[in-house]
């Protein structure tokens, strides 16, 4: 990483303010609890040290790793019992009511015979991210939107296997996922209206379908929007840290909920759930970092995924969800 220089949040809260007011195109990074970050000119990111493939900007540039027409995939979950015990530490503060919903993720160790930068080239979703010996991100997941003046959230929760039967009306008829849902929803609300005003839900819980390796799974989303000041981008960087951590990857109410996920999760996230994003000089538009593939230090390959955890969930059927996303979107 010899060109990639990581600022600390109120770096990147002063360096955005800034270009913000000066209309200043750059690309920004931040890790899971925002405290890690980089912001730096569009023209100045390194694209052997980092590559991002947003919609309407990109620094890829041509592929350079051949297309797997097949791999090897191999996880290696962790036990039942080990989630279990993380599962209990989450559903013991939701009983005590310290939370409403926590988003419990985890570490799956992957043998797959792909690259970061393969993962990064060919897998096919909305926003990519690739970090040198670092991770490589495959996001379907939108954090925000700024566009003319208005601010969008499209929170996803909600996901099941799209070939089982009637899958559609099982998912919108899932009372624990409904559940889940409008907490999330409700979340991002409240979230948007410390920096905006007119906040309201154009669109609630709209399906979507994401093709993995392993077959197709239905997502569902639902869209907050609300108005920005009209000098909003004098303090673009104050109020898009104001926003962090993501709802959706963290729970309700936001700030105790993080205390219960650094007690009940058996790993660090890192950049893992952090927001990745570009600004154009007067439109932002953000991913939350999830569908992650990382290289530990040793040079392992760990995919990091998990799920929402309300008073309905069922510990099995959470087991298979957080199994069930350690996919590479390659077909």
């Amino acid at each position: 990483m010899n060109n990639i220089s990581f600022i600390t949040r109120a770096e990147a809260v002063s360096r955005m303010n800034e270009w913000g007011r000066r209309q200043v195109p750059f690309f920004f990074l931040t890790d899971a609890d925002g405290e890690k970050c980089l912001v730096e000119p569009l023209d100045r990111i390194p694209a052997d040290e980092l590559r991002f493939a947003f919609p309407g900007m990109s620094n890829a540039g041509e592929c350079e790793t051949p297309y797997p027409q097949s791999f090897s995939w191999l996880s290696h979950p962790q036990s039942f019992e080990t989630y279990s015990r993380s599962f209990e530490i989450v559903y013991r503060n939701l009983h005590a009511g310290n939370s409403f919903l926590t988003n419990l993720t985890c570490m799956t160790p992957v043998d797959t015979d792909l690259t970061l930068l393969q993962v990064f080239e060919h897998a096919k979703a909305r926003y990519r991210v690739w970090l040198k010996d670092c991770f490589a991100c495959f996001s379907p997941e939108i954090f925000v939107r700024i566009q003319k003046g208005y601010i969008y959230s499209y929170p996803m929760k909600g996901t099941l296997d799209a070939t089982l039967p009637d899958a559609a009306g099982r998912l919108l008829a899932d009372e624990k996922e409904t559940a889940e849902h409008a907490t999330i929803v409700d979340l991002i609300r409240n979230d948007l209206s410390q920096i905006a005003t007119e906040v309201c839900v154009p669109r609630y819980r709209y399906l979507e379908t994401l093709q993995t390796h392993c077959g197709p799974l239905l997502q569902m989303s639902s869209e907050v929007r609300g108005r920005l000041p009209e000098n909003y981008l004098e303090h673009l960087g104050t109020f898009f840290f104001r926003l962090l951590p993501a709802g959706s990857v963290t729970g309700a109410p936001k700030k105790k909920t993080v205390d219960i996920i650094h007690e009940a999760e058996t790993g660090e996230r890192g950049f893992y759930t952090g927001v990745a994003g570009w600004f154009d000089g007067q439109n932002l538009d953000s991913a939350v970092l999830i569908r992650f593939l990382e290289q530990t230090p040793e040079g392992r390959l760990v995919f990091k995924s998990g799920g929402g955890i309300t008073f309905q969930s069922d510990v099995k059927s959470e087991y298979e969800e957080m199994k069930r996303k350690v996919y590479v979107p390659i077909y």
